[in-house]
């Protein structure tokens, strides 16, 4: 029986949880073909991280050309600029369409050229960025696509094509949190049968067996399974993110904070059995927290000035979150004071667009990136965990609307 949430921790982003059934071995684990539905590739690669599927993908374009550049949003992970500076390549930072992630087509045309080797959009929180312009871009410069699904496993575009499959490469993260999780996983596809196999050749020479790390990714999986309800996140997350923000540091109750070294090495046949059975159930999670997201968000859009980052006609994102610009970061921030220490599912998902990172000086081009440094500081992110009842949204929306108001009162005054 899981333990009630009533006095627990609400996770930021809502993930299955594991069953103790879902620890048994599995003689021939197929996770790619269990997630098939989702994917529709059977044949995915899998790999240790999302970070370390990036990585195989870049080395293995780059293997092949000259290009050395690789565009990306000037809000996402800082991971994907790691992945780009392992692989000895530069990241070019396109700004991003106002009050949103994805990029900015004008300017991501200004910046493709003969030495863009490829572009890389993001999907956050499920909703998923404009790929068919991003290719059309991207093509026209002579440069690949690689189509970072990292957070929408189980979307599909408005064609039915899955998420990660609209690219000339695509790739999703199994990590903590992510719907499905192997603690640390990742896969890897392409469309074009020739560039699969390269990949999968690439992956094989980067990716060796490294016991250590998979004895690691194991016990951290054990530790997952164990601490990933409401009683256990307290400890596992609550605290650290407390302790963090005590300190003044916001990167830190992230977890935006990397180091440079990626770990790349192959996922054990024990991880792989955990990730096939819970594999399962993740259809049907995806529906029921599809379904409190649609109810959720009907009352989030009716506080004035509030947007919450939707599907487009057609598409069907997952929802790990949902995703909410405010009208300025004074009530951005108002509305955290409020509510990130609560531990009822509010806290932000990158603190900073990619520029600001300090750790990240030397690895890109400063191109300006005001767009994407507006949508980090307006924006915020409410879980959506089967966990986070009624009852705690309730005082998310009342936080929510004070924090509107007493940030008009400022305005006003």
């Amino acid at each position: 029986m899981h333990p009630s949430p009533e006095h627990g921790e609400i996770p930021p982003t809502a993930g299955l949880q594991l069953d103790a059934g879902d620890l048994r071995p599995l003689r021939g684990a197929d996770l790619a073909g269990a997630l098939a539905a989702l994917t529709d590739r059977p044949d995915a690669l899998l790999t240790c991280s999302g970070t370390a599927a990036l990585v195989v993908a870049l080395q293995t374009l780059a293997e092949h050309s000259s290009r050395r550049e690789v565009v990306v949003p000037g809000y996402t992970c800082p991971l994907v600029v790691l992945a780009i500076a392992h692989c000895g390549l530069r990241a070019r930072l396109c700004d991003t369409r106002p009050g949103h992630f994805e990029m900015d087509p004008a300017t991501l045309e200004a910046l493709t050229g003969p030495q863009t080797l490829a572009v890389v959009p993001a999907h956050l929180g499920g909703r998923l960025a404009d790929t068919e312009t991003v290719a059309r871009i991207a093509h026209a410069a002579g440069a690949c696509v690689i189509e970072d699904a990292a957070q929408a496993l189980g979307a599909r575009h408005a064609d039915a094509t899955a998420a990660a499959g609209a690219g000339d490469i695509g790739l999703y993260s199994l990590a903590a949190g992510k719907g499905l999780s192997i603690y640390e996983g990742g896969l890897l596809m392409a469309a074009e049968p020739a560039l699969h196999e390269a990949l999968r050749l690439t992956a094989r020479k980067v990716l060796a067996r490294h016991p250590l790390w998979e004895l690691r990714r194991s016990l951290e999986l054990l530790g997952y399974w164990a601490l990933y309800n409401p009683s256990g996140l307290r400890l596992a997350y609550g605290m650290p993110l407390r302790r963090a923000l005590r300190h003044g540091d916001p990167v830190g109750a992230v977890g935006d904070r990397f180091g440079s070294n990626i770990p790349l090495h192959r996922v054990g046949p024990w991880r792989r059995a955990v990730g096939t059975r819970a594999a399962a159930r993740l259809p049907a999670f995806l529906d029921q927290t599809r379904e409190q997201a649609r109810s959720r968000m009907t009352r989030l859009k009716q506080l004035p000035g509030i947007e919450v980052l939707d599907d487009r006609d057609g598409e069907q994102g997952t929802w790990p979150y949902l995703l909410l610009m405010m009208p300025d970061e004074c009530s951005r921030d108002l509305a955290l004071e409020r509510l990130w220490t609560r531990g009822i599912g509010v806290s932000r998902l990158f603190v900073h667009a990619l520029p600001d990172y300090p750790e990240l000086a030397g690895m890109i081009v400063p191109d300006a990136v005001p767009n994407a440094r507006d949508f980090a500081a307006r924006s915020l992110t409410v879980s959506n965990s089967p966990w986070l009842d009624d009852t705690r949204f309730d005082t998310i929306m009342e936080a929510l609307g004070m924090a509107l108001a007493e940030a008009r009162q400022g305005r006003a005054t």
